[in-house]
């Protein structure tokens, strides 16, 4: 017996979205399933190969292999937006090389990624000076630091836990993050205080954070979110998930 059958527009009638994670990130899914749990958006993952030390030269390896992970997405899907889930490698490729190497395989799509997300967060909130945590060595956090900077936003404060290698940054605890958070506000006047990395677990930290510091805090994650959103045009303003979904 055949059995009859409709077809509707699917599950992303409002957004189809797109997100490349490092094949060593452990944190960037769990939490944006949490951060995209929005009535008709539909969110898939691509997965991209990454070596565990985080170095300037392994974060630029990635972008040969951008389109290759691009062209996973399933393509009967038309994407809105495809961000890719890493900011340190956002910064040595740059935001351009990261769209160019997307939009080869997705032309229509719009690309975000962490370092950008990160600034526009920035503007968002008209905050010019700006306290850092990071989890990198101290290359990779000093070229950060420099894109951030000559975006118009003045680092005050910095700390790192300089922790080079992946598989360790995703068992950072939490409460150590927050501890950082605290204790980088606390080093000097700021408008906010960025946590860079999509493998640090933030998404259950930001708010106390904020309600201890007095002011946003902007994680890899929540703006990549955030951002994404915002150019698929919705905009989520969501309880529980810090000052930047209120936006």
């Amino acid at each position: 017996m055949r059995l009859s059958f409709e077809t509707d527009a699917g599950i992303g009638t409002r957004a189809t979205l797109g997100l490349i994670v490092l094949q060593t990130d452990e944190t960037i899914e769990p939490e944006f399933a949490r951060l995209m749990d929005i009535d008709g958006v539909a969110l898939y993952h691509s997965r991209i190969p990454m070596q565990p030390g985080i170095t300037s030269e392994s974060l630029k390896s990635m972008q040969a292999n951008l389109p290759a992970s691009a062209a996973l997405f399933p393509s009967s899907a038309d994407f809105d937006v495809i961000g890719y889930g890493c900011t340190s490698a956002s910064t040595v490729i740059g935001p351009q090389g990261v769209a160019d190497a997307i939009q080869s395989v997705h032309p229509n799509a719009k690309v975000a990624d962490p370092i950008s997300s990160i600034i526009a967060a920035c503007d968002a909130f008209d905050a010019k000076t700006i306290a850092f945590v990071t989890p990198y060595v101290a290359e990779v956090s000093a070229r950060m630091r420099e894109m951030i900077e000559n975006s118009g936003h003045e680092v005050v404060a910095f700390g790192s836990f300089e922790e080079g290698d992946d598989r360790v940054v995703a068992r950072i605890k939490p409460g150590d993050i927050l501890s950082a958070v605290e204790r980088v506000a606390a080093q000097s006047k700021c408008d906010a205080v960025v946590v860079s990395c999509t493998n640090l677990r933030t998404a259950g930290i930001v708010e106390i954070a904020e309600q201890r510091i007095g002011k946003p805090v902007i994680s890899s994650n929540l703006a990549l979110g955030w951002n994404m959103l915002r150019l698929a045009g919705i905009r989520a303003q969501e309880t529980g998930k810090g000052m930047l979904f209120q936006l």
